[in-house]
């Protein structure tokens, strides 16, 4: 082998890795797909998948990080998890630090796009961003339980799309428009049919706040933290029973999650019973919309 041989391999095998460093290094919102495959897209929990694959539909391949049945607020990535997160293209996350594993990412030098769906949500009077949530309590997480704020979470996962597809841009904005006009109409009937009903109900955790603000209620819980495995003490007990009589209520709500002998035990002391109210956080057979329409019925019945 000549020596000019020699030098022209050699300065291939440099040149290609700095060529792959300068592409993935580069800003992640410019990331491009450049071929005809479909875009590899994980979502972190439920409610993301569902909207990722409304958007996306045949065009993109979503896959769910946190296992069906599984509560998201303590899970964290095992190896292969994030051998299968090194090989997407976008990495759907509700933010507002419920992606407690986000660190992780950084920590593997991820080369995709992180898409922040709690982006334009939270908005204050002067349009500039929150810390807080309306109680003043650090960033609670549960967007998605309000419809109007899904349909944010929604539009963000289709500009993101766009941007990294824009040759089927239309596509992903038509099938986000089309989503959309389903939350819409879900955001009718909730006003609607909550219109008139008692403002006081009893959650199982701190999950509906931006949902009770929004159609003008008020909530009351159980466990005050986002874990809804810790047991409640006795005094707790006591308070939210004592509570429970004073707003007559009759109905006090658990989730799917949960143990629900901490909810019998007080609903048996006010003479009323239990139902669910899901925070729509492990995935099943049934959508977004059927959910949060059995957590409508519930409502109805504990408040109308």
């Amino acid at each position: 082998m000549n020596t000019q041989v020699k030098l022209a391999i050699i300065a291939i095998t440099v040149t290609i890795p700095l060529i792959s460093y300068a592409v993935f290094s580069s800003d992640s919102n410019q990331f491009k797909k450049t071929n005809e495959s479909k875009l590899q897209v994980i979502s972190s929990f439920y409610p993301l998948q569902e909207f990722s694959q409304r958007v996306g539909q045949e065009k993109v391949d979503t896959k769910l990080l946190v296992p069906i049945g599984i509560e998201p607020h303590d899970w964290e990535p095992t190896i292969k998890d994030i051998q299968q997160m090194q090989k997407s293209d976008l990495i759907i996350i509700n933010g507002i630090g419920f992606e407690s594993w986000l660190d992780k990412l950084s920590e593997i030098n991820y080369n995709g796009i992180v898409v922040d769906t709690s982006l334009g949500v939270l908005k204050n009077s002067h349009g500039s961003s929150m810390s807080l949530n309306h109680n003043g309590k650090s960033n609670d997480p549960h967007i998605w339980l309000n419809p109007v704020f899904a349909k944010t979470q929604v539009q963000n996962i289709a500009n993101a799309f766009s941007n990294s597809d824009p040759q089927n841009q239309q596509y992903y904005q038509e099938n986000a428009a089309n989503y959309i006009y389903e939350l819409d109409l879900l955001d009718s009937k909730i006003h609607t049919e909550l219109s008139g009903c008692n403002h006081n109900f009893i959650a199982f955790h701190d999950s509906f706040s931006y949902f009770a603000d929004e159609y003008d209620l008020t909530q009351h819980t159980i466990i005050s933290s986002y874990a809804p495995h810790v047991e409640p003490t006795a005094k707790t007990l006591e308070n939210v029973i004592n509570k429970a009589r004073d707003l007559d209520l009759k109905i006090i709500f658990t989730e799917e999650t949960a143990d629900p002998k901490t909810s019998e035990v007080i609903a048996n002391e006010i003479g009323g019973k239990i139902l669910v109210l899901s925070p729509i956080e492990i995935g099943n057979n049934e959508t977004y919309i059927s959910k949060m329409t059995e957590n409508l019925n519930n409502l109805k019945e504990a408040l109308c």
